[in-house]
């Protein structure tokens, strides 16, 4: 918790079949969101859009790479979304043949960059979509279309009614999630998703987070949890999107110790999976140093994401940027 405190700045990597797609469809750019989003925006049925996985060859990601940018650029740790909404998984998992190990990649991405990490000193973060599933049957279901699709080619794919059961799909959270922290040198797990419960009934009790945070803590005590900017307010550290104004707590909620703060935003404008409008429009140097002074006088962590291509590779201006952030942090460093 105190080297968190203390580590000021990170980088964010959302990577998966989304990233392939580069925000366009079938020749139709996104109308909006990220391109993560795209299965849901674009209405892809799910069958149609798994397909996606017979190209995902990940032939360009270099995790050694990836954090020997992360650390030249000052940062002391790294973020993977290990699976984002679409249930595509980037890891080695015994709970699904949805993922990179059955792909033509046939990589255990998760592990190499736990292992690059080791090697440079550099902390590694597991993000894990917990409240947002486009691909399990039983899939949080709280009339909010962001949680499962909602088009017709889609409606066999899912359970309703008295066929759906959300422990089914919690009980491979759970699993799923602890596979991760049997990894080496897990600094935490970072979940996502959090709209889904926050907007449900009892939904803090029907997501079983405490549960699993339990289970995380026991699994290795020095794994931190973070549920963006906080389900059950018992989570390691608070990680609110963009700005720290999404820390508002509900009535007659109160935070039992003064958490860790860490602000998590993009290079490029919007999105946070690769988004190939967005070329050329990326963030500035400048722009990006005053989001660290910013942070800092908060004081949080500045968690910048960056949307590597389809292939792997982090777009080439994001590593300029990047290191042009290392170079001119350094030089501040030596005058003070």
């Amino acid at each position: 918790m105190e080297w968190f405190r203390e580590a000021e700045f990170g980088l964010f990597l959302h990577y998966g079949l989304y990233s392939l797609l580069a925000g366009e469809w079938k020749g139709q750019p996104m109308p909006s969101k990220g391109s993560e989003w795209i299965q849901l925006i674009m209405e892809i049925p799910v069958h149609e859009y798994a397909q996606l996985r017979d190209r995902f060859t990940a032939d360009q990601f270099d995790a050694d790479q990836i954090c020997r940018i992360a650390k030249d650029a000052g940062m002391r740790y790294v973020n993977l979304t290990t699976q984002h909404h679409d249930g595509f998984c980037l890891w080695d998992t015994s709970t699904t043949d949805f993922s990179s190990m059955h792909a033509p990649a046939g990589r255990d991405l998760v592990r190499e960059l736990t292992d690059a990490c080791d090697v440079h000193g550099l902390g590694c973060f597991l993000y894990y979509s917990h409240g947002r599933d486009w691909w399990h049957p039983d899939s949080p279901l709280n009339n909010a279309p962001s949680c499962r699709p909602r088009i017709e080619a889609d409606h066999s794919h899912f359970h309703w009614g008295e066929d759906y059961e959300i422990n089914r799909y919690l009980d491979l959270v759970e699993a799923q999630v602890l596979e991760l922290c049997a990894y080496k040198n897990v600094a935490g797990i970072w979940l996502d998703g959090i709209g889904t419960f926050k907007n449900m009934e009892d939904g803090v009790h029907i997501s079983r987070a405490a549960e699993l945070y339990e289970k995380v803590h026991a699994s290795s005590p020095s794994i931190m949890v973070a549920y963006k900017q906080g389900l059950t307010y018992t989570e390691d550290f608070f990680a609110p999107e963009r700005s720290i104004q999404g820390m508002h707590l509900a009535e007659g909620q109160e935070r039992p110790f003064d958490p860790p703060l860490e602000i998590c935003t993009t290079l490029q404008p919007q999105s946070w999976g690769y988004k190939r409008s967005d070329d050329g429009q990326h963030r500035s140097v400048d722009w990006v140093m005053d989001q660290l002074k910013d942070a800092q006088e908060i004081p949080a962590n500045l968690l910048l994401n960056t949307g590597p291509m389809g292939d792997g590779r982090i777009p080439d201006e994001d590593v300029r940027i990047l290191q042009e952030v290392g170079r001119r942090r350094r030089s501040a460093s030596h005058v003070q």
